[in-house]
Parts: C-alpha cells; sequence; structure tokens
C-alpha cells in the first residue's frame, strides 16, 4: 500500500473519542503497534490501518480466509455466486476483441482474496472464447504469502496461465486488463477534523495506560482537497472525513501493461456527495460479523477497517499519471450490459441462481447502486471517451 503523502507538524493534542479494551484480540499486533508510537510517535491513521490489516501474519487479511460471505464479517459481489466474475470475462473478451485479438496479453488482478474470482473469470472465458484463453497470462499480485498459497492452490487446475507472484518486477509489459474487485475502500487512508478554521489530522497515540487514542495534529492544507479549503465554513465543527492518495497504488501498474484498461467496482461516491456538509462523521467503518463496530482503534487485526472511494480524486490522480476515465457508471448498469446477450438465452430456460445472482448483483436495492464502476484506459486507442453523463456523475 502507497505510504503517507502527508507530513504533519509536530504540534499534537489528545482528542479522546474512544477508550481501547485492555485485553486486545490480536496482542502481538497490539503490542507492536504500541512499541511504534512510543518509538516515532503517534502514527497517521494510514499507518495503523496498514498494520491493522495487512501487517504479515498478524493483519486482518493477513492471517487467513473467511472474512466474506454468510459466515464472515461481510459479503462481496463474488460471495453473491459465479455470476458476477463470468460477466467480467465478458467485459474483458470484448476488450481483448476490440483490441485486435492479441496472440499474447495479460490480466492482472490485485485484491483476489483467495482465487475464487480469478477461478470463476477463466473458467468463463475459456468457455466462451479458447482462444483468447490460450493467449491469456493470468496474473495476481499478491504480498501476504498466506493468500498466494490459498490462490495457487484454487488455481492450480489452470496450470501454467496463471502466475501468482508478490510484486510485478518480473513481468514485460504486454497489452491487457489490470482489475481488483473492493480493492479501493482497503487503501489506507488519513483522517482529518474540522477544529476551529482549519483542518487536523486524526493521528493515532497512546494514552496514559498505554491503549490506543486520538490525537490531534497540524496538516498543510495544500495536501487536502480543494473542496476541504475552498468551502470551509460550509462544514459544521467537528466534520470529520478521509483523504486518500491512490498515486502509490495506481503506479505500478503502467509497468505490467503497455496498453489497456484498468477496472475497479466500488462503493463510493463522486466528491461533492463524498464531501457533504452533512456527511459530518465521514464514510470510516469497522466490521465484524456482518455488524458494524464503533471504535476503529479496538481489537486491531480483527475487525475490517474501511472507507467509500472518492471516485472524482482516484479519476484526478489518475489522469496525473497518464490514465483517462473512459467509464463511471453504477455497478448495475454496467453489469446488465455485459449481461444483455446471457439475459436473453434466459428466456424458455432460465438459469434460476444465476437470475437470483443477477437480481443481488444489479438491484437498486443491494449492489446494483450502492457499487459503482470506474474504468481508466491507458495507451489504448479503442478505449471511447467519457461520456458526457459518466462525466457529469464523475464531477470531472
Amino acid at each position: 500500500m502507497a505510504d503517507s503523502k502527508i507530513s504533519p507538524l509536530d504540534t499534537t493534542e489528545t482528542v479522546h473519542l474512544y477508550s481501547t479494551p485492555g485485553a486486545a484480540a490480536t496482542p502481538a499486533l497490539h503490542r507492536m503497534i504500541q512499541e511504534r508510537i512510543k518509538h516515532s510517535g503517534p502514527l497517521a491513521f494510514s499507518d495503523f490501518m496498514a498494520m491493522a490489516l495487512y501487517e504479515p501474519g498478524l493483519g486482518y487479511y493477513a492471517r487467513g480466509l473467511g472474512q466474506t460471505g454468510r459466515d464472515g464479517d461481510f459479503y462481496t459481489s463474488v460471495s453473491v455466486g459465479p455470476l458476477f466474475g463470468r460477466l467480467l470475462a465478458r467485459r474483458f473478451l470484448n476488450w481483448w476483441e476490440n483490441a485486435g485479438s492479441p496472440n499474447l496479453w495479460r490480466m492482472v488482478e490485485v485484491g483476489a482474496h483467495d482465487g475464487t474470482l480469478a477461478h470463476d473469470i477463466l473458467s468463463e472465458l475459456s468457455v466462451l472464447n479458447p482462444t483468447a484463453f490460450s493467449a491469456v497470462e493470468y496474473r495476481i499480485i499478491e504480498p501476504l504469502e498466506q493468500l498466494r498459497e490459498a490462490q495457487m492452490a484454487k488455481l492450480a487446475g489452470f496450470g501454467a496461465t496463471v502466475k501468482v507472484t508478490s510484486g510485478s518486477d518480473d513481468a514485460i509489459k504486454l497489452p491487457g486488463i489490470v482489475f481488483g474487485n473492493e480493492v479501493l475502500d482497503a487503501l489506507p487512508f488519513q483522517i482529518v477534523e474540522k477544529t476551529g478554521d482549519h483542518w487536523a489530522e486524526l493521528k493515532v497515540g497512546l494514552s496514559g495506560d498505554e491503549q490506543f487514542e486520538w490525537r490531534a495534529a497540524q496538516i498543510d492544507p495544500e495536501l487536502l482537497p480543494k473542496i476541504l479549503n475552498t468551502e470551509i465554513d460550509t462544514f459544521p465543527q467537528g466534520y470529520r472525513t478521509e483523504i486518500r492518495d491512490y498515486r502509490g497504488f495506481l503506479a505500478p501498474f503502467r509497468e505490467l501493461i503497455d496498453a489497456g484498461l484498468l477496472i475497479f467496482p466500488d462503493y463510493g461516491y463522486a466528491r461533492p456527495e463524498y464531501y457533504h456538509p452533512d456527511r459530518t462523521t465521514g464514510t470510516l467503518r469497522t466490521f465484524s460479523k456482518h455488524q458494524a463496530v464503533e471504535n476503529p482503534l479496538e481489537r486491531p487485526g480483527e475487525i475490517d477497517i474501511t472507507a467509500h472511494v472518492d471516485f472524482t480524486t482516484f479519476a484526478e490522480q489518475a489522469h496525473a499519471l497518464g490514465y483517462r476515465a473512459s467509464a463511471f457508471q453504477s455497478q448495475g448498469h454496467w453489469l446488465t450490459q455485459l449481461a444483455w446477450d446471457w439475459l436473453l438465452a434466459q428466456e424458455g430456460n432460465p438459469d434460476v441462481s444465476g437470475l437470483r445472482q443477477f437480481q443481488s448483483l444489479t438491484h437498486p436495492g443491494h449492489l446494483g447502486s450502492r457499487f459503482q464502476v470506474i474504468e481508466l484506459a491507458w495507451n489504448d486507442a479503442t478505449a471511447a471517451p467519457l461520456s458526457a453523463p459518466d462525466a457529469h456523475r464523475l464531477g470531472c
């Protein structure tokens, strides 16, 4: 994950918002974070979050599987069933055909969890177009060893088609697609709060009894989204929100594909809605067993930590790196376009399970409107320009 781009000044102030239980659910990680704070001072929340989620062997995502689905902490489009991956395969195949059916191409998945989505995509692609399937390299980039092992086991049947690596250093550039489902919301972020006539960053420090607590630190206004500075008077005192830098995440993909698309389904808003004055507590959420956890500093390593995506900032930072936003649609609309032929084929011989999955994925009351899909073009002349409606929704 990208390191923090924000360098707060030295002045700090304790902000008592939560109390953390004395018995941490993961004592080793708890102690590790304590020692880092003692050595280096209060942590940016992005650093606390990175350790809580990704610290090898201890973080929430690094300790094993089982976070998703009925028995986990949250649902995803993948846990709904295989139709999501089957429809993604159709989008990827459409790109391959429009790109001239290259003899060798690459799909890169980040945030692949246990490899289920990869399995669904490759299974469908092998049926839809064996030629495209035989030409593809499916690469998973996974820094966590335990997840790499699970992915390789899940995808062993695809042989050399699949490469699971910890990074991208060994890859030559190929045309293709980079994608990740619900990856952006899990990228670490900072938290800021309006205090008086300025913004302060909320960092994580230690109380007198060495429990985690919030500390307010000065922050350079130039490092904030413009809206927070130009419209500061519209935000009430105590207004809290998140800021996230996507550039460190996006930059390496330019070395993996020489032309193609980046596709990211996730939950979030365009900037005006994200930083709405009425959204006084931001979008930071923590979950355990499908229940919200009040204190984000509680039980590091045991709970999921997330925040919605500011898609406008994401698109602007991508543009600064040379990418171009080519689509921004609700998941319901995006998937319905991909499913058109499949839906027509249901007449007379319906796939009841598939149709039920489709409804969950696209219904406005379920995942269809809660999730958005953004596509970025990279050196791709075949990608259409961002439509006027999509540009209006994206706010840029």
